[in-house]
């Protein structure tokens, strides 16, 4: 094929980089944020390419660009040459593994667990350099140009690939000197006359939502203490102020040493999975691709994440 004046090998390729990537986010804010360029370069690399292809590859709305049909086709075309590209490259012995690495995760488990993975994988990749972000919102990785997000539960967006890793489920827990004030509860309609700890909006009314043995159950509750992230909520539970919900892998400890009792066991809803995710439709840089292998060989022997036997 003949490269025209001013056009390497190279430029295209990065040109169907960000194609793609306006695809994927739908505007030219979106793909420049994602590939962390600047506006204008995102724009002249899609008029390059309308003119190096001769049609109109993106159709203007007045919310988003879609792809007109030459636009799919290219779109398809592209994405199988980066994704060979990205096989051919990461097939190299010694490929760079560097840059900058932009990972989130929820704020406890990423404390806990996420920021040890990555002291760790500093230490293989000098030339690597990350920005973790813990967070209990979930954000979005194309807009906020993420590369890759520790999740808990179920993914809202087709437009991400996940890896499972593990599971937690939401437990019922109290203090052993509050169970024995008040007693233990037998079935969720017992929680009507319980002191209730919960991490939510003032002001708010919930509804703890079980299931078991193909039964499901709705208990609306009053907390008596509510605050805004769960350490406090399990600080609170610990002194006996009341019973409290949690994950799994945040109140493992306190079950261990007893501090903490597990309640109605056989009515907790379906394990949730824990999952590593990156942007989908796109080929995956050594520096991600790296963190990945090496985060979910971390991940699936961590202990509190782990299936349960028989559960």
């Amino acid at each position: 094929m003949r490269i025209p004046s001013g056009a390497t090998k190279l430029d295209r390729l990065d040109e169907l980089s960000i194609f793609v990537a306006i695809i994927d986010t739908g505007s030219l804010a979106g793909a420049a944020r994602q590939l962390r360029r600047s506006r204008p370069a995102v724009t002249r690399a899609l008029a390059a390419l309308e003119r190096r292809a001769g049609v109109s590859l993106i159709a203007r709305t007045t919310r988003q660009l879609m792809a007109t049909e030459a636009g799919r086709e290219l779109a398809a075309s592209a994405r199988r040459i980066l994704s060979e590209y990205d096989v051919s490259l990461s097939g190299v012995a010694g490929a760079p593994v560097r840059g900058l690495l932009r990972i989130t995760a929820p704020l406890a488990f990423g404390r806990r667990h996420v920021a040890p993975i990555v002291a760790e994988f500093l230490d293989l990749y000098p030339e690597v350099q990350v920005e973790l972000t813990l967070s209990d919102r979930n954000l979005d990785l194309i807009e906020e140009g993420l590369d890759l997000a520790v999740r808990i539960g179920a993914l809202p967006s087709s437009r991400l690939v996940a890896r499972k890793v593990g599971e937690v489920r939401r437990v019922l827990v109290g203090a052993p000197d509050y169970l024995e004030r008040r007693g233990v509860p037998q079935r969720p309609s017992d929680l009507a006359g319980h002191d209730t700890i919960a991490s939510i909006a003032a002001g708010q009314t919930l509804i703890w939502r079980f299931a078991g043995s193909g039964r499901e159950a709705g208990v609306t509750i009053t907390p008596r203490l509510i605050v805004n992230e769960v350490e406090s909520v399990l600080i609170a539970a610990r002194s006996g102020r009341g019973l409290a919900r949690a994950l799994s892998y945040q109140v493992a400890p306190d079950l261990a040493e007893g501090t903490l009792v597990r309640l109605l066991r056989e009515w907790e809803p379906p394990a949730a999975p824990v999952q590593l995710v990156v942007p989908g439709g796109q080929h995956l840089a050594p520096k991600v691709r790296a963190f990945l292998d090496h985060a979910a060989a971390r991940l699936q022997h961590l202990p509190v994440i782990r299936p349960e036997v028989g559960g």
